[in-house]
């Protein structure tokens, strides 16, 4: 037999290789249903409105409500789990979020809803640090960004199909019995999740825990590395959320208009993230950060004298270069935590980045009013540009491209 023959039969290999196929699998599936989860709130809050005659400061509560029980529990989510597993953790939480749908389907009153989108928000809180500390452990090392850009791609399938699905739904049944069943496809994916999750064994703590682990480069890792990576993250997040607010308002858009703006952005973001993480382990993390974040401080400026019929035309581009950041920073956690640290550190970054882009709009509403729409986009533009100069702090720690 030959050794290429032997090497394909190799019984460990054949086994890491279906413990890193039902690792994806597991990863990407929740971060589909659970971002699909977290938007279907869009659809459904029109629906509560009617039903039960709420307010818009009602409706506005429901939907923070959500997401931030979903925020505020990501760490003790990851520190849950570093005792009893990401598997347990992670299953439960799939669970107790369709629970909460198949609750809120139950609902005859503003009570029981908010009762079932606590209880959702809970459940959806375990899913962003798990499982990517579980597609960073399964595609350790250098093919981890590809990986994670991957896994940030699916969740935006789930926000286009899981709301898609509901709206079709609701074409041929109420809306109880649609959530119901989409309540209880959590449910049934909770019990995929804990059967199909590889069970590896305890990472390994460092003796030496200092050092750069699988695939970032050589030497000292700063204890400064990760939060450095966390700012980028949350200025990033940041002018995500208060860059279309804003251009699309200084452009008189409509509320259709916006909708569609929005679908333009989301589509070329979905692309972005894939993209841009497959670029970043070709190029490397920072050369594709600056890529990317100049690309949108330059956008950001260049598209404030053009008519709304051109900014309409490039935002599927736009799009790219601002979610596509995201892949990349979250593609870098691994190199700057010691594995055993992974499920903690990504619950911190999530929280981070999240807490930014809620806050944002706000923030930037107050500059908006002070100094006018346009000088406020000069102004994000500006912040964004911070992230160039914090990038290249982290230039002797992160991976090295392949």
């Amino acid at each position: 037999m030959s050794v290429a023959s032997e090497h394909v039969l190799d019984p460990q290999l054949l086994a890491a290789k279906r413990d890193e196929r039902r690792a994806a699998g597991v990863a990407c599936g929740a971060h589909a249903l659970h971002d699909g989860y977290t938007d279907l709130i869009y659809v459904m809050l029109p629906i509560w409105q009617k039903e039960f005659g709420l307010g818009y400061a009602e409706l506005g509560l429901l939907r923070a409500l959500f997401s931030g029980t979903m925020a505020g529990l990501q760490i003790p989510s990851g520190l849950i789990a570093e005792r009893l597993g990401t598997a347990a953790v992670l299953a439960l939480g799939t669970a107790l979020a369709g629970a909460g749908y198949c609750l809120a389907g139950a609902s005859a009153g503003l009570g029981l809803l908010v009762v079932a989108l606590f209880v959702g928000g809970m459940g959806a809180s375990t899913q962003h640090p798990l499982a990517s500390s579980l597609m960073a452990r399964a595609f350790a090392g250098p093919r981890s960004m590809k990986a994670l850009g991957t896994y940030n791609f699916a969740g935006d399938i789930g926000k286009m199909t899981v709301p898609a699905a509901a709206s079709l739904l609701l074409l041929v049944m109420s809306w109880r019995p649609a959530l119901a069943l989409l309540g209880a496809l959590g449910l049934v994916a909770a019990v995929a999740i804990f059967v199909l999750t590889p069970r590896y064994g305890a990472e390994i703590v460092s003796k030496e825990p200092r050092q750069t682990m699988a695939g970032g480069a050589h030497g000292a890792r700063p204890r400064f590395a990760f939060p450095v990576l966390l700012t980028i993250g949350m200025l990033d997040s940041a002018t995500r959320r208060g860059f279309l607010l804003f251009l699309l308002t200084a452009k008189g858009a409509s509320v259709p208009i916006v909708g569609l703006a929005l679908t333009l952005v989301f589509a070329g973001g979905a692309v972005g993230k894939l993209v841009c993480a497959f670029i970043g382990a070709r190029i490397g993390a920072i050369p594709t950060v600056w890529l990317t974040e100049g690309v949108t401080a330059i956008a950001i400026v260049a598209l404030l004298p053009l008519p709304l019929e051109v900014v309409m035309l490039v935002l599927p581009l736009i799009g790219i270069a601002l979610n596509g950041t995201s892949s990349v920073l979250y593609g870098s956690v691994p190199d700057l935590v010691a594995p055993e640290r992974r499920a903690r550190a990504f619950s911190v970054f999530y929280t981070g980045t999240i807490g930014a882009g809620a806050l944002a709009p706000a923030v930037y509403g107050v500059v908006g009013d002070a100094l006018g729409v346009s000088t406020t986009l000069v102004v994000v533009a500006a912040i964004v540009l911070l992230t160039l100069p914090l990038s290249l702090v982290l230039r002797p720690v992160l991976a090295r491209p392949l």
